[in-house]
């Protein structure tokens, strides 16, 4: 194990999105993990669907790094903390190297992180220098360990490809364009390791690939040497403790295929605040497990609709608690959940459980993308909005969410609707910035379910 102060590192990144970063990520992750190697890797912005993938490679729990919806202190904390137990460090980039605000390229250079480019360079001949050049001096001080170069047609295009580069010393190799170790897409992003069967063979012929590469066959001496980056850094005076606010709770969290949006740093949070976790299928689970309050996190409801209705016991179950007054955070996914009706991308209409007035209905081109704060009494709670579909609903928004960008990328922001006991919203929340107020909406201060304390 390396030592905490030199660890190698690399923030894998492209121009843009589509170039196969996840790929390679996943791939260098399974390709050391399998030779009994600790392998961390992160995801830079909040993306819930690539760490399914990279949690797979590694065996290891995937955490956000985001220096603005996490914050820089915690991104510290977390590297400085997997340097310790890990033999590489992995950090997947977001969307293209500069894009966004914080972006991947900031996050690079505030931590010192050596930035491999994953490029698709079908199509294309000598442009990859120029393209690689752009990318590394675009911005001073840029950590730069070099480029991969993605979907070569053959040895002939890969030598081509490594004339135009201007330091031939930062080739990293080429990987050739085969749908064995493709990973399939839809309309949110990556379809989730889970729900492949041949996800592993998927990450181990990517990562049989990868071992003829020179990146591939690179030590953990040469990587150390090459990219190892010092995370000896000084970190924040240790703040307290979160107050033990939802202490003799129990929470139930829904997670299957329907809902699978889930940080992990979330969970840690709730726990952290003294919550009981529970979990339960809404896909196959006919009642709620005893709970004091529930969550039903973002996902795919649109491609479950059909099951969800038909599941009236959890339907009945989800009834009885909000009429109980007991608390229900639906967030993105889970809130549409709630509404009557989804129409799908087809043009389908199902009926869903009702316990919001109004429908949701998919569109083709993206409806919300982008960073987003809610503050309330003083807290804000950080986070982020993605879906394809729009809400109509008579409900007002109890709150607005608003961009820190300074404009916002949903008009006036997300609707935060409160209703009864129910909280919902488009918004997904990152817990840790602010536990005080997630722990009000999951009930703190108020009395424990009937069904708990009998």
């Amino acid at each position: 194990m390396t030592t905490p102060s030199r660890c190698p590192a690399l923030l894998i990144a492209a121009p843009s999105s589509g170039q196969g970063k996840t790929t390679v990520t996943a791939a260098l992750a399974r390709l050391h993990a399998r030779q009994g190697r600790r392998v961390r890797v992160f995801k830079c912005g909040p993306d819930f669907l690539d760490p399914f993938w990279h949690t797979l490679a590694s065996g290891a729990p995937v955490h956000q790094l985001d220096l603005w919806m996490t914050g820089e202190a915690d991104c510290r904390a977390r590297l400085h903390a997997a340097a310790q137990e890990a033999d590489l460090i992995l950090v997947e980039g977001v969307m293209g190297l500069y894009d966004g605000q914080p972006s991947a390229a900031d996050l690079a250079r505030r931590f010192g992180l050596p930035v491999l480019a994953v490029i698709d360079a079908s199509g294309m001949a000598g442009t990859l220098g120029a393209l690689v050049h752009g990318l590394q001096h675009y911005q001073q001080d840029l950590p730069w360990f070099g480029v991969l170069a993605n979907r070569v047609g053959s040895e002939r295009h890969a030598s081509m490809l490594r004339q135009g580069l201007r330091e031939p010393g930062h080739w990293r190799g080429a990987l050739s364009r085969n749908p064995a170790w493709v990973l399939p897409e839809r309309h949110l992003g990556l379809v989730a390791a889970t729900e492949l069967d041949d996800a592993l063979q998927r990450l181990d012929l990517a990562a049989d690939a990868l071992s003829d590469t020179p990146l591939g066959r690179m030590t953990l001496d040469e990587l150390r040497s090459r990219c190892g980056v010092d995370f000896d850094f000084p970190l924040p005076g240790t703040s307290a403790p979160s107050p033990a606010l939802l202490q003799g709770r129990t929470v139930a969290v829904a997670r299957d295929a329907a809902f699978c949006f889930l940080y992990a740093a979330n969970l840690e949070c709730l726990r952290a605040l003294g919550a009981r976790l529970v979990f339960f299928s809404p896909l196959t689970d006919g009642v709620l497990p005893a709970c004091d309050a529930v969550w039903l996190p973002g996902g795919y409801p649109e491609l479950h609709a059909a099951r969800l209705a038909a599941n009236h016991g959890l339907r009945d179950s989800l009834r009885a608690h909000v009429a109980a007054g007991r608390p229900l955070w639906a967030e993105c996914g889970g809130m549409m959940a709630l509404l009557e009706r989804i129409t799908d991308g087809q043009g389908v209409t199902h009926a869903l459980w009702g316990l919001l007035p109004g429908a949701v209905t998919l569109q083709k081109r993206l409806a919300a993308l982008g960073p987003q704060a809610l503050r309330i009494d003083g807290f804000e709670l950080r986070g982020h909005t993605f879906h394809y579909s729009t809400c109509d609903t008579p409900l007002p928004a109890r709150w607005r969410t608003h961009s820190p960008l300074g404009e916002s990328v949903v008009g006036e922001g997300e609707a935060v609707y409160a209703h009864g006991s129910i909280v919902a919203s488009y918004f997904h929340a990152w817990y840790p910035s602010a536990p005080e107020l997630v722990a009000r909406w999951f009930g703190a201060g108020q009395p424990q379910s009937e069904a708990l304390a009998a």
